[in-house]
């Protein structure tokens, strides 16, 4: 929406009226303008425009940096800026400070030379601020907006630079690509007929370097990875090859001046000169998807881009999704070279084990565990503390709160904790028959960690966010335990990687459960290296024959894709159709504004939350764009991650 009626620059935020909605290709459509507005006559920082004006003017249209106002407004650009240069920066995507609402807020032009309405008194810029998103990626941010059904400047501001940049550095000179084998991966860069992505399934331990080097030989490229620290670690490697390269979101400067750019999910937005492919790497990580609202995924948003640009887009995997593959056609290596990129896995079948006196730790792991198979071994355990699971030795009774009446965990202290309410703790007594021993039928990881120590033998170390780097690399220790992150924050080559309770990743009640479960894996081989490394997998289970697990025995995720597609398409999710959840103080008065329109199902409440779907994103976005949102706290989560 614009503005421009009055006085701009003293405009009560309280009346800039109802929030712009989106048109069917992403842009912003003007609502009504009140006509009592009054006309005002020049002074010394506004101008009034129309029919009598004989000086000519330049006015720009600002979208002000404020998530609550989404609409845009007119100004004026000063006369003096013609005469110092500021007036030649400025462009489409420049960033500016206005005065909006009685103070000054920053923003971005994304129209210049507008023709303002007749009678309305403009208020000038108020600072040039430096350059910001290209108007190609302002057009971008605004599909994105409404894919994802959020404000535009939270896109705007993704696309800018950490830092003011008043200009470019030069471009860099011609490039030498150095040469690489790409093997299978010849031709995943060429241009499909219909602009449709290439999905590379790419084994876990096979280098993604030929697929980087094969986007650079073509110009300009953007390769995006999952985290920040996999960026910097890619970029070292390619730098070391001689290739100059921008790394997001420090060298903004340099990626707008061309040549190969690296970052995560946020690069997606990155200034690129001259776009001439895409590359995501392991398209299936979560890390991609933002978890704030809107809740953006970088891979499809670059898949648009490159659409947009008529340029090649590969996203690889090990395991593609289902979102990849309904959107992408598929390359895969053939079945040697595949399984080589695996290590050999070992399910340990615990079926006809006891679960109560078996015990965490099947004999089969005893070997492992005290080194004969090599060192280091990793540990995972996707439960924190001490035990999660209690029941008394003398009576069988579980450990309960009694006021929530869920089962309670055994803290630090060796007392009895209530999960959801700290206050209502005790020391480890049994509340029906007075014992003070217990059973642990469901260890935490520390619990884990005093066994492992006594089952191999040797010293374990616990990781966790704060255990020092030094520690995990070469510091002494050679069985780790540890959640999932123990497998992101040791960066060596193992030759165990063991999952001792692997059925809760696969039991768990989620959509996604299958893909999730599946990217463990995925993550725990790439610490193992190829087949011919002599590393292994080890995975104790009671479902051996779940498809997660046997698409990893067999080297073949093709295996998930198949039962995986036909159970979303039968309940319909994902990639099927499009899928919201509404949650938040106010999400029930949302839900009685959209009711029931054509075309939309309307699942819960469920735990205060909502499910939308609607057959696609089109479709979805119109039924949640209609809906007037109640004041108040409200999360709109398009495509929820753990829905």
């Amino acid at each position: 929406m614009t503005g421009g009626a009055g006085d701009q620059g003293r405009l009560d935020l309280d009346d800039v009226g109802p929030p712009s909605t989106g048109g069917a290709d992403g842009s912003v459509r003007p609502a009504s303008r009140s006509a009592s507005r009054p006309r005002r006559d020049t002074t010394g920082d506004t101008a009034t425009v129309g029919r009598g004006a004989d000086v000519p003017v330049r006015v720009v249209r600002v979208m002000p940096d404020v998530a609550a106002v989404d609409r845009s407004f007119d100004y004026l650009v000063p006369s003096s800026w013609e005469g110092d240069g500021r007036g030649a920066l400025l462009g489409v995507g420049s960033r500016v400070r206005v005065l909006l609402g009685g103070r000054r807020v920053g923003g971005w032009v994304v129209e210049d030379h507008v023709e303002p309405s007749d009678g309305f008194t403009l208020r000038p810029l108020a600072r040039l601020s430096g350059m910001g998103p290209s108007p190609d990626l302002i057009d971008l941010g605004r599909w994105a907006a409404r894919r994802w059904v959020g404000p535009v400047v939270g896109f705007l501001a993704t696309a800018s630079p950490p830092t003011v940049v008043e200009a470019l550095p030069a471009p860099p000179g011609p490039v030498v690509v150095p040469d690489s084998d790409a093997r299978w991966m010849t031709g995943a860069l060429d241009q499909t007929p219909d602009g449709s992505p290439t999905v590379v399934r790419l084994p876990p331990a096979t280098d993604p370097m030929p697929l980087v080097l094969a986007a650079a030989r073509l110009g300009d490229a953007l390769v995006l990875v999952p985290t920040a620290a996999a960026a910097a670690r890619l970029t070292t490697r390619v730098r070391r090859s001689g290739m100059a390269v921008a790394l997001m979101p420090r060298d903004w400067a340099r990626a707008a001046a061309g040549g190969l750019v690296i970052g995560a999910r946020a690069a997606a937005l990155a200034p690129v000169r001259d776009l001439r492919a895409v590359v995501v790497l392991d398209e299936h990580d979560e890390a991609y998807q933002e978890e704030r609202t809107p809740t953006w995924n970088a891979r499809d948003l670059v898949v648009e881009r490159a659409r947009r640009a008529g340029v090649p887009c590969v996203l690889a995997s090990a395991s593609p999704t289902l979102e990849a593959l309904d959107v992408g056609c598929l390359l895969a290596p053939s079945r040697a070279e595949e399984r080589a990129g695996w290590p050999v896995v070992d399910l340990v079948d615990r079926r006809l084990d006891d679960p109560v006196r078996s015990g965490l730790f099947s004999p089969k792991l005893v070997p492992a565990l005290r080194g004969e198979g090599g060192d280091p071994v990793v540990c995972v355990l996707n439960r924190k503390g001490r035990s999660r699971l209690l029941a008394c030795d003398g009576c069988g009774e579980l450990a309960r709160c009694e006021a929530h009446r869920v089962p309670m965990v055994q803290d630090v202290e060796d007392r009895l904790r209530c999960p959801l309410d700290d206050d209502h703790g005790r020391p480890m007594v049994c509340d029906s028959c007075g014992a003070t021993r217990f059973r642990n039928l469901r260890a935490g990881v520390s619990r884990v960690r005093e066994e492992l120590e006594a089952l191999a033998g040797r010293p374990v170390l616990e990781v966790t966010t704060e255990t020092d780097a030094g520690l995990l690399d070469g510091g002494g220790a050679s069985v780790f335990v540890g959640t999932e992150a123990v497998l992101h924050r040791i960066q060596r080559r193992v030759a165990r990687v063991v999952f001792l309770e692997f059925d809760q990743e696969l039991l768990a009640p989620r959509m996604r459960t299958s893909e999730q479960a599946m990217a463990l894996l995925v993550r725990a081989s790439r610490l193992l290296g190829p087949r011919s490394a002599g590393g292994r997998l080890m995975v104790q289970t009671r479902q051996p024959d779940h498809e997660v697990l046997q698409a990893v025995l067999h080297s073949d995720p093709g295996r998930l894709v198949a039962a995986e597609g036909d159970r979303r398409s039968l309940l319909g999710q994902p990639p099927f159709a499009a899928l919201a959840r509404v949650s938040g103080a106010v999400a029930s008065e949302f839900m009685a504004r959209l009711g029931s329109p054509d075309g939309i199902d309307v699942m819960g409440p469920r735990d205060g939350s909502w499910l939308v779907r609607a057959r696609d994103h089109d479709r979805l976005s119109d039924a949640l764009l209609a809906v007037s949102r109640p004041a108040g706290r409200l999360r709109l989560e398009v495509d929820p991650r753990r829905a």
